[in-house]
C-alpha cells in the first residue's frame, strides 16, 4: 500500500460513518480516492450546491463558511491536514449546508458519491456496517440523559 492510501485509510478510520467497517472494506473505499489541488481562494463546496462527495484535506487549509438568510457570512470552523468533510452527500443528494474554500494552497483527497456507491454495490456487507453504525449513533442522540 502506498504512503498515500495509507493515509486515506487512517482518515477513514476516523470517520464516524465507517467505524463499523474493517480495514479491508475501508482500503476498497480508500482505492476509489483521487487527488485535487486548489489555490487560495478556490471554491472546493458551494453553499446551496448539490454535495458529491468526501473529502479529506492532505496539506494546507480551508474555511467552512455559512451565508445566512440576510447575506452576511459566518465562519463555522477552520479545517488543516487530515480532517475531513462532505461525509454525509455520500448518503444523500442534498445541498450542501455551508461553503468550503481554500485559505491557502490546499490538497485535498476526494471521493465521488458516485464512486462510493460503486462500492456498496461490490460489497454488500459495508452499507449493511454503515446502517448499523448510523442506527447505533441515532440510539445514543435518542438516549434521554
Amino acid at each position: 500500500m502506498t504512503k498515500e492510501s495509507e493515509a486515506i485509510v487512517r482518515a477513514l478510520s476516523t470517520i464516524p460513518l465507517f467505524h463499523g467497517l474493517d480495514a479491508r472494506q475501508i482500503r476498497k473505499i480508500a482505492a476509489r480516492f483521487s487527488e485535487l489541488d486548489y489555490k487560495e481562494g478556490d471554491v472546493i463546496v458551494a453553499q446551496g450546491k448539490i454535495g458529491i462527495g468526501l473529502f479529506i484535506i492532505e496539506s494546507g487549509r480551508v474555511e467552512v463558511l455559512k451565508e445566512r438568510v440576510d447575506g452576511t457570512k459566518i465562519m463555522l470552523e477552520m479545517l488543516g491536514a487530515n480532517q475531513f468533510f462532505g461525509e454525509l452527500s455520500l448518503l444523500d443528494e442534498e445541498p450542501r449546508t455551508a461553503s468550503v474554500i481554500a485559505v491557502e494552497e490546499t490538497k485535498c483527497l476526494a471521493i465521488t458519491r458516485l464512486d462510493f456507491l460503486d462500492v456498496l454495490r461490490e460489497d454488500v456487507d459495508i452499507p449493511i456496517l454503515m446502517m448499523k453504525e448510523l442506527a447505533r449513533r441515532l440510539r445514543l442522540a435518542l438516549e434521554v440523559r
